[in-house]
């Protein structure tokens, strides 16, 4: 799978269905790790990411499969082993304001276990954070600001970080500096009134 194939693929989820799917903490973390890896890898591999045996990890990934989220990658050689790779780097969920309470539910649980994942991995920086190279822990950086801001100004905002991003990401980055780390960026904009 090429980069600009990876690009164009990018899957939006409106299916409550695949949306509860998702919303299971080990089928997270392999689609996050699947969608990093240009090769794929293989239930073995995931297992150790999502934090369950072979077997368990092989049951999840065909559940993944089954609602288009992955799929069957070229063998390595080995006709044994079976790969799997995102069937896209990246996916958007899309309930919508019309959408039906199921739908609504599906996409508030789905929300509710990235929040659940995004705060444990904050919880366990802040752990092992004293513990960690002075230059990582003064490069970290939390922030809580609170702009004043139209629709459209906090679109453009929304566009310019993304555009700060891209060239950092993980399954872009071909060739990263010595001492490069993945780093996980938490970004949201939420109106309060």
């Amino acid at each position: 799978m090429t980069e600009s194939r990876s690009e164009q693929r990018r899957v939006t989820i409106s299916d409550p269905q695949v949306m509860r799917a998702l919303a299971h903490p080990a089928r997270m973390a392999i689609m996050e790790h699947l969608s990093t890896l240009e090769g794929g890898a293989t239930a073995t591999e995931c297992a150790e990411i999502g934090g369950l045996s072979p077997s368990a990890t092989s049951y999840h990934l065909r559940e993944l499969a089954k609602f288009g989220l992955i799929e069957e990658a070229p063998s390595r050689g080995d006709a044994r082993e079976r790969v799997w790779r995102a069937f896209s780097p990246s996916y958007s969920v899309e309930g919508g304001q019309d959408a039906d309470s199921e739908t609504r539910a599906a996409e508030l649980a789905l929300v509710d276990a990235h929040l659940a994942r995004d705060t444990q991995r904050v919880r366990d920086w802040i752990r092992r954070a004293p513990d960690e190279p002075r230059e990582w822990y003064t490069a970290a950086w939390f922030s809580d600001t609170l702009l004043l801001l139209t629709a459209e100004e906090l679109t453009g905002l929304n566009n310019a970080i993304q555009e700060l991003l891209d060239p950092y990401r993980r399954r872009l980055r071909t060739s990263p500096p010595e001492g490069a780390r993945s780093v996980a960026v938490q970004y949201r904009t939420l109106p309060l009134d």
